[in-house]
C-alpha cells in the first residue's frame, strides 16, 4: 500500500511539472502570436524594410539567420563528433581526458557575449574577416560546439561495447568499426544534440552582435564576407534603438514569430532525418 501511494505521489508530481511546462510554452507561443500575426503578410516576409523600420518586410533578415544557423551548424558538427570520437573512441583514460571533459562542460556554461567578444577579437579583428557572415557563424560554431560534443559523446556511449567486440572479432579495424558501426547507431543521439543546438544559435543576440549582424541593409549578403541583417538583432533594434515604437513593436513581435518558425522548421528537417537514420539503424 505505502509503495502505491509514493507511486500515485510520484506520478502526480510528474504530470503537474508537465502541465506547467505546457503551460508555460503554450502562454508563449500565444502571446507571441496574438501580438505578432498582424504583422505577418507576404509582403513581410519577401521585401526589405522601408521608412525607418516601420513598413516593408524582413526577408534579408530571414535570410541572414538562415545562413548564420546554417553555416555554425557547417563548422560545429563535424568538429564535435569528430571531439567526441576521440574522447570516447581513441583517448586513454585518465588525468588529460578529464580535464578535456571538465573543460567542455566549463565551456558550455560560458556566457554567450563572452562568445562574441571572442569572435571579434579573433575572426572580426585577428584574421581580417571583419563583421561578416563568415565572422558570425564561427562565433555561433564556438558557441553550440560544447552541446554538441557532448551529445555526441553521450550516444557514443550508449552503443554497447559488444556491437565494437563483434566488429573487430570479424576483421574490421577500429576506425572501420567506428565509421560503419558505431557512428550509425549513435547517429539519432547526436542528431538530437544538433537539434538543441539549432534553437540556440538561431535566437542568440550578443555573439551575432559584435561579427556578423547590422540594423539595416538595402539587399541580401551575397558572399560569406558581407555583413547581414538577422531576425534575433532586428528584434532588439526594433525594441530598443527606434523611433516609432508604435509600428515598431508590432514588427518586432512579428519578427519573434518568423523566428519562432524557423527555428521550428530547421528543427523538424533535423528530427526527420534523425527518425530516418533511427529507422534503418535501429530497427
Amino acid at each position: 500500500m505505502k509503495n502505491k501511494i509514493s507511486q500515485f505521489l510520484g506520478f502526480s508530481i510528474i504530470t503537474i511539472c508537465i502541465i506547467i511546462t505546457l503551460f508555460f510554452l503554450a502562454s508563449i507561443i500565444y502571446l507571441i502570436a496574438a501580438k505578432g500575426l498582424s504583422a505577418i503578410s507576404w509582403e513581410f516576409l519577401t521585401s526589405i524594410p522601408r521608412k525607418s523600420m516601420t513598413e516593408g518586410g524582413v526577408a534579408p533578415a530571414i535570410i541572414g539567420t538562415f545562413y548564420l544557423v546554417v553555416g555554425s551548424i557547417l563548422i560545429a558538427l563535424p568538429l564535435g563528433i569528430a571531439c567526441a570520437i576521440y574522447i570516447n573512441e581513441y583517448s586513454p583514460t585518465g588525468y588529460m581526458v578529464n580535464i578535456i571533459r571538465m573543460s567542455i562542460n566549463n565551456l558550455a556554461g560560458v556566457p554567450s557575449v563572452v562568445f562574441g567578444l571572442f569572435g571579434l577579437a579573433v575572426f572580426v579583428n585577428f584574421f581580417g574577416f571583419g563583421v561578416s557572415i563568415l565572422s558570425g557563424s564561427l562565433t555561433l560554431a564556438m558557441l553550440i560546439l560544447p552541446s554538441i560534443i557532448s551529445a555526441s559523446q553521450e550516444s557514443l556511449m550508449a552503443v554497447p561495447y559488444s556491437i565494437r567486440e563483434a566488429s573487430l572479432a570479424l576483421g574490421a579495424t577500429q576506425w572501420q568499426t567506428i565509421r560503419k558501426i558505431v557512428l550509425p547507431t549513435a547517429l539519432p543521439g547526436i542528431m538530437t544534440g544538433v537539434i538543441l543546438s539549432i534553437g540556440r544559435a538561431a535566437g542568440e543576440t550578443a555573439p551575432i552582435l559584435f561579427t556578423a549582424a547590422t540594423f539595416y541593409r538595402r539587399s541580401y549578403p551575397k558572399s560569406p564576407l558581407d555583413e547581414t541583417m538577422a531576425l534575433p538583432y532586428h528584434i532588439y533594434a526594433l525594441m530598443t534603438e527606434g523611433t516609432h515604437p508604435d509600428k515598431q513593436v508590432a514588427i518586432a513581435y512579428g519578427c519573434s514569430l518568423i523566428l519562432l518558425a524557423v527555428v521550428l522548421l530547421i528543427s523538424a528537417f533535423a528530427i526527420i532525418l534523425r527518425n530516418k537514420y533511427r529507422s534503418t539503424y535501429v530497427n
